[in-house]
């Protein structure tokens, strides 16, 4: 199956090499330091996320909480909830990130990653 490209925004908590991850797939994603919004408040990196119409990468969990950041108001939102972050894991778990891709859609959802598990909020969940 063809994965539509999907317009990405990388928060400035990862790396950003996972923004290249995302661009060697396919995929448009542009970093939050690219944009100058480094140290921006969540409400800002949110309004402009959903101004662009582009999906968010975090590894800030606020944006987990539906009630603040409703997924159906979002080309989507991916929360990766490590317990490690080190670069080499995260980009491991980018990576896989990019699989599920192919198979799950994620506009107006939200997807809480972890090392074993994704769990999948919006859009009738």
């Amino acid at each position: 199956m063809v994965t539509p490209a999907i317009r990405f925004k990388v928060d400035e908590n990862l790396p950003d090499e996972a923004a290249e991850l995302l661009r060697a797939s396919g995929h448009e994603a542009v970093t939050v330091g690219s944009e100058r919004l480094g140290g921006a408040g969540d409400a800002l990196v949110a309004e402009r996320v959903r101004a662009e119409a582009r999906a968010l990468v975090t590894l800030d969990l606020h944006f987990a909480d539906v009630r603040a950041y409703p997924p159906d108001e979002y080309q989507g939102l991916v929360v990766l909830r490590l317990a490690r972050q080190d670069k080499a894991h995260v980009l491991r778990v980018v990576e896989r990130l990019l699989r599920l891709l192919e198979r799950e859609p994620l506009t107006r959802r939200l997807w809480v990653v972890d090392e074993q598990t994704v769990r999948v909020r919006g859009e009738g969940r």
